[in-house]
């Protein structure tokens, strides 16, 4: 038996009877098979897909433009591609 924290409360038998028959009696319950358990597909956690995914590059800038974007927080990256998408619109 695996070890439990001390605040984890395991059921009596006669308890797990009473929350089984609960879940026996409920009609919007239902129990999967054996095989429809193993047709399950595993959720995909994270962001969604982009339309138009970026496209990691390396790229070198001056020191000055460095620490101007990272001194304005988290998400420096994404406010130099915002800044530069404007710079291509406007040419």
């Amino acid at each position: 038996m695996p070890k439990l924290k001390s605040t984890t409360i395991i059921p009596t038998d006669q308890e797990e009877a009473i929350i089984n028959a609960g879940i026996a009696s409920d009609p919007d319950t239902y129990v999967m098979t054996a095989a429809e358990f193993a047709e399950l597909k595993p959720v995909k956690m994270g962001r969604p897909k982009l339309a138009t995914p970026k496209k990691p590059i390396n790229i070198r800038l001056s020191q000055e433009v460095v620490d101007y974007f990272k001194g304005t927080g988290k998400g420096w990256q994404t406010r130099v591609d915002q800044v530069l998408k404007e710079y291509v619109a406007h040419q």
